[in-house]
């Protein structure tokens, strides 16, 4: 059996930091890590990210099984795993609701470009995913027509959702991304 306690630190401490930085209220969100080839450590549901303790975090494989318990994964779980399929570059994702960039999410509007240097740098045209309920595979699918040529995702309604070599990148990209909407 494989130790994955250093991911489940990293997903602890970077919940942390999406809470105190107010991307996520209550149980909002979702991060996780591809843990080897087939498995993905993932945020349970119904936790906080600011309180989450290693032992909360649930072990997945690709087609969504769970491989330990108590807890259940997120119920957007999906929405990882389709990422994590497609990309295989891709071992961290953050999914939360940054205040700004939702604003501009709920809007319908783009993330402004042209304004300051740096998110044209790291995040390039940030895509705007259609709108479905969160927590189907449908939901999932959305991402699909944009993440091959991209790092960062809008969920028309929900959110945004950042995937990178490892978590901390990802939440840099979700940090960037509220910051230039702000």
């Amino acid at each position: 059996m494989q130790d994955y306690s250093a991911y489940r630190e990293q997903i602890c401490q970077i919940g942390r930091r999406v809470y105190e930085k107010q991307f996520v209220a209550a149980n909002e969100g979702n991060l996780s890590i591809r843990a080897g080839t087939d498995r993905v450590l993932i945020t349970p549901t119904m936790h906080s990210k600011g309180f989450l303790q290693p032992e909360d975090l649930c072990l997945i494989d690709l087609e969504g099984n769970v491989l330990s318990e108590p807890t259940r994964p997120s119920s957007e779980y999906r929405l990882h795993l389709t990422i994590y399929r497609q990309r295989p570059d891709a071992h961290g994702i953050v999914h939360c609701h940054p205040p700004h960039a939702t604003a501009f999410a709920i809007a319908h509007e783009p993330i402004p470009t042209g304004v300051l240097p740096e998110p044209d740098i790291f995040l390039g045209q940030v895509p705007m995913a259609a709108y479905e309920t969160p927590g189907n595979q449908s939901f999932a699918d959305t991402i699909l027509p944009f993440v091959d040529s991209t790092n960062t995702i809008h969920l028309a309604n929900h959110g945004t959702v950042a995937l990178a070599e490892d978590l901390d990148r990802a939440r840099r990209l979700t940090e960037i991304m509220d910051a230039n909407c702000r």
